[in-house]
């Protein structure tokens, strides 16, 4: 590797752009000298030892430049970053430059070995690891503090010196997949292999996880018509449609991993090797040396860190929450004076006004749960959690928390607390349908509108009418580089996260919960493909092995479902009037059917494996081999 290293050539006569980098209008020439000499400066060096060239527009320079890399470069960085790539067996295996023969199309003049997606997240990972070595201060920026260790891009974003980094569409390969994605209506599946090459494993997977959870609604959609139509208020029919609910859910999730298995591994991401965890751009402390790694890195008391959480961000989480209850009651009156007005008019307006509490409820909760999100990841941000896996499940359980409470806490109370089924039916499906809509115009309608009216201004500047195909390099730049940028997949799977607690905490009361779900989850699809390719910058890849902490959610909304159930069915007058007698005897059936049902989810789950069986034998065997390697070394 050292001796690859060595050799590999830092100049190519083919340049190919894969990666903008942005500085900011007025940027010192000292500073610009000095950071792109980092980057093509040697690995030994301490540089990125990637290829860098202004972009050079009709207005001269605009302090734009465009990184790509050698093809022996990106293969390097291919084992760097430990790229899983199918071998000529049909096994999939780490990539190595020495092994790269064995590999499946592999050839030296095959530029389309690795997907510009792999290459771009190579570039990504190369320009993140670009750490200061003696330097004490950017250059030409005094106030811009380095030392030894220190992330250089983080420090030239947080000094407002770099503006962006971003990958370049590739307009050729994009067109294609917007036609097979969303360029016709049809029945089928989705390209996840297309979109996984294109937007990266991350992307791919949530995607993956939306068309399958769109098809395992289906069939409690076709079962809650009948329900919903048939059997409106005789709750003790419901109870074979919320047992099967309850088992629905336990085994949707189950065979959702076995699905999730298949498709990593057939990406390379479920063999992907965990890298030692480097502490996140954002870490900030006291220079100090790390005692595994032995390197120079900031370091932050875990008792200062611990004082934050419990002292400040817990207080304001539970200030939140109470305020949160406090606007629910306000509804509850607004409710309750809407009542009041049908009563006395007994008019069509006045039944209309029924659900206009409701719909401003659902409004309130959208705006409270973006506002409280800006507020969490203020709060996590400023715990300074030194890594981002840890930054991410403090952040995704302060999120879930308040989002569980602000959109279900009206409708526990009013089932557990009011005991209005009725009312629960209507609030139920106004919370679900406004909420969607809602949705809808503010993730894809509303930034497609703008990105249109954006490129359409941008089009008229340059006095062209050009095709996406037609513009310039220069012109798609300028173009994409005043796209939003997408944010990752956290507010996509919050929004699946909270449609199936709708589905499946109250699916006895309201069975159509399902069907406007499915009906959302397809015209979703489309709005989000919409939104990857038309409307945002092109994200960079990042390869994962599963959801991750989303699959625990989901598990925990499962069983959270079984006891609401269970509780809404022992509350029916039907069940109710079984036991005229004795309460206690109703509450003890309930608890012993809740444990029961309970005990058949988890006997499932242990039941159904994580992997199918030739994912396993594959994964035991590649142990297997690793393990003879050793030895024989």
């Amino acid at each position: 590797m050292a001796e690859s290293w060595s050799f590999l050539d830092t100049v190519e006569s083919n340049f190919r752009p894969l990666v903008v980098i942005e500085l900011a209008k007025g940027t010192k020439e000292e500073t610009i000298e000095w950071f792109t000499k980092r980057i093509v400066d040697k690995k030994a060096d301490g540089g990125a030892q990637l290829l860098i060239k202004p972009l050079v527009t009709e207005n001269g320079h605009e302090n734009i430049y465009l990184v790509g890399a050698s093809h022996l470069r990106l293969l390097l960085g291919a084992e760097t970053v430990g790229l899983v790539k199918e071998c000529s067996d049909n096994s999939m295996r780490t990539f190595t430059y020495s092994s790269r023969k064995t590999f499946k199309d592999f050839a030296d003049d095959n530029h389309n070995f690795l997907t510009m997606a792999e290459c771009q997240y190579i570039i990504k990972h190369e320009l993140d690891n670009l750490r200061a070595k003696n330097e004490k201060m950017i250059p030409g920026y005094p106030q811009a503090k380095l030392y030894p260790g220190k992330s250089i891009v983080r420090r030239l974003l947080t000094s407002g010196i770099l503006v962006q980094i971003f990958p370049l569409h590739d307009r050729e390969e994009l067109k294609k997949l917007r036609h097979s994605w969303y360029g016709r209506v049809r029945v089928g599946y989705q390209p996840l292999d297309d979109i996984r090459c294109y937007f990266g494993e991350t992307i791919a997977l949530y995607f993956g996880f939306l068309e399958y959870f769109t098809f395992a609604l289906i069939p409690m959609a076709v079962i809650g018509i009948p329900y919903y139509v048939f059997a409106w208020e005789d709750y003790d029919k419901y109870v074979m449609f919320a047992t099967f609910n309850l088992l629905w859910s336990t085994v949707i999730l189950e065979v959702w991993k076995r699905i999730c298995a298949i498709l990593t591994y057939r990406w390379g991401t479920l063999l992907m090797k965990r890298q030692f965890e480097e502490p996140r751009p954002g870490f900030h402390g006291v220079l100090g040396i790390n005692p595994v790694t032995g390197r120079e890195e900031p370091v932050y008391s875990s008792i200062k860190r611990q004082l934050r959480i419990y002292l400040v961000s817990l207080p304001f989480v539970c200030l939140c929450l109470y305020f949160s209850l406090y606007v629910m009651m306000i509804y509850f009156d607004l409710e309750q004076w809407a009542l009041d007005y049908h009563k006395e008019n007994e008019s069509n307006f006045s039944s209309l006004m029924l659900y206009v509490p409701s719909i401003i409820y659902a409004v309130v909760i959208e705006i409270m749960n973006r506002i409280y999100r800006y507020a969490a990841e203020f709060l996590t941000s400023w715990e300074n959690h030194r890594l981002e896996s840890s930054y991410q499940n403090h952040l995704i359980l302060k999120v879930l928390v308040f989002n569980f409470l602000n959109c279900f806490a009206s409708l526990f109370y009013i089932a557990f607390v009011l005991f209005d089924m009725k009312l629960l039916r209507q609030s139920l499906a106004t919370l679900l349908i406004t909420s969607q809509i809602l949705n809808q115009f503010a993730e894809s309608l509303l930034p497609y509108w703008l990105q249109k009216r954006h490129s359409k201004r941008m089009k008229q500047r340059s006095c062209s009418q050009k095709t996406d195909k037609d513009l310039s390099l220069a012109e798609q730049v300028n173009m994409e580089k005043e796209m939003g940028t997408y944010l990752g997949t956290f507010d996509d799977y919050l929004e699946l996260f909270l449609q199936f607690g709708y589905v499946s905490l109250f699916s006895c009361v309201y069975p159509l919960a399902a069907v406007f779900a499915v009906l959302n989850n397809i015209t979703e699809i489309y709005s989000d493909a919409l939104k990857m390719c038309r409307v945002y910058k092109r994200p960079f890849a990042e390869p994962t092995a599963n959801i991750g902490v989303w699959q625990l959610a989901f598990e925990t909304m499962s069983v959270i479902s079984v006891v609401t159930n269970c509780m809404l069915i022992g509350m029916s007058p039907q069940v109710d009037a079984l036991f005229p007698d004795s309460k206690m005897d109703l509450v003890l059936t309930v608890a012993f059917v809740e444990h029961l049902l309970l005990a058949i989810k988890f006997i499932m789950a242990f039941v159904i494996p994580d992997k199918p069986r030739d994912i396993q034998v594959k994964l035991a065997k590649l142990e297997f081999e690793s393990l003879e390697a050793l030895k024989q070394q």
